[in-house]
């Protein structure tokens, strides 16, 4: 251990020196591990909101989406088939017809959007079939009328359950029938299944027929709306999308999970660093707190510092003693705030102290994800900080002339 260090851990421990500056020291360090415990506690609980809000959209949403960069039509062509099937990270995609319409049972109406979507590929790039609560995504013909599945919120609306004929009113040819110069398409189907997405943004406004009975009701003779996409691992849909885009060109625009709900995720990045900032400032009033206190123990040690500097003590030399003494409570508050953080989320995952009401949210307890990365840069800025704060008492001391400090001593 170098002199340096040894003097600066005797400055922390010395009892002749003032008591208030023991007392300022060790608010310093108080202060710096409740913010660092703080600021881990936080993060990490908004990584866990993070994580649940991604995996009940991403669960039910396709990885990528492709739609047409003009108009409403997206012509699946043998171009776009052999560039979709030669991909080897796209696991399956399927087409689908989405539309606005009204669904009504007896006296229930509701305007929703209807996705037509075929049968047998729906499973493989959205999570609709596994987030079935009642009867089947069976959308075939049955009884003489086709299927059609609703989400729990908009059935518990209409009054609907399994077995139950709803009719569905196009928008194609509306304005004919407001003029008297036609009738509206409808088409009346008949429940087969209810999910239930855990989210009611999807559950109250989304409802699913077959392709073949979507292209009659909106009319789609040959093309579709979109085409949706599920990738074997998640993190390659950004390049897979940037691929897709520069082989197709501007004629179709693809999306990834992230741009479908940009705009959640925004508000999401924002609320985490507006978070992140305001937390930094408890970590900051400490550091301050610490430079106060560092700048009065060079003015009680003047001496010392002398005596060091007639003895041949460089100005550096003296600089580190006082720089390690600021490094060494900014560890020891980092170090604390570490544990109590990791320990209050290690509490929450494993006993739940914190729960939620299960009748309102969609998981039992406030969620935590702890990320190794954020305890680096929370200690990494906490360690920062400290060492900013001790720097200007330690270039004081070592400015001091020797014969100035021990004048009058």
């Amino acid at each position: 251990m170098s002199f340096e260090r040894f003097i600066a851990l005797r400055y922390l421990r010395s009892k002749q020196q003032t008591l208030f500056i023991n007392i300022i020291m060790l608010v310093s360090v108080v202060g710096i591990t409740v913010g660092v415990a703080a600021l881990l506690i936080v993060l990490s609980v908004f990584n866990g909101f993070n994580k649940v809000v991604t995996d009940v959209l991403v669960g039910f949403d396709p990885h990528l989406r492709m739609i047409p960069a003009r108009g409403r039509d997206l012509q699946i062509s043998d171009t776009l088939r052999e560039v979709l099937n030669g991909e080897k990270e796209l696991r399956a995609w399927s087409p689908y017809i989405e539309s606005k319409a009204m669904l009504s049972v007896r006296n229930m109406n509701r305007v929703v959007v209807v996705r037509g979507v075929v049968d047998s590929t729906i499973g493989l790039v959205t999570g609709v079939r596994d987030a079935l609560v009642l009867g089947t995504f069976d959308l075939s013909r049955g009884g003489g009328r086709p299927g059609i599945v609703l989400g729990l919120t908009l059935a518990d609306r209409l009054g609907a359950t399994v077995g139950t004929d709803v009719s569905v009113l196009s928008p194609v040819g509306a304005d004919a029938a407001l003029l008297q110069y036609g009738q509206p398409l409808m088409q009346v189907f008949t429940v087969v299944g209810i999910y239930d997405s855990r989210n009611k943004e999807y559950d109250s406004y989304y409802a699913f027929i077959s392709l073949d009975d979507a292209r009659k009701l909106f009319q789609y003779p040959e093309s579709v709306s979109g085409i949706e996409m599920r990738v074997g691992d998640i993190q390659q849909s950004e390049q897979l999308q940037q691929r897709l885009q520069h082989r197709l060109g501007e004629s179709v625009q693809v999306l990834t999970w992230y741009d479908l709900h940009k705009d959640l995720y925004s508000v999401m990045k924002i609320e985490r660093w507006g978070a992140y900032i305001i937390l930094c400032l408890i970590v900051g009033v400490a550091t301050f707190n610490m430079l106060g206190s560092l700048t009065m123990g060079v003015i009680e040690k003047r001496r010392d510092i002398g005596v060091l500097k007639a003895l041949g003590a460089t100005s550096r030399s003296v600089l580190r003693v006082f720089m390690f003494e600021g490094v060494f409570v900014g560890a020891i508050g980092t170090l604390l705030g570490m544990g109590i953080g990791l320990l209050v989320c290690y509490l929450q995952i494993t006993y739940q102290l914190f729960p939620l009401d299960p009748n309102v949210y969609i998981i039992p307890a406030i969620p935590v994800d702890v990320r190794w990365s954020d305890f680096a840069a929370i200690g990494s800025a906490s360690m920062a900080l400290s060492s900013l704060a001790a720097l200007y008492p330690a270039r004081r001391a070592a400015s001091l002339m020797p014969v100035e400090a021990i004048r009058w001593e």
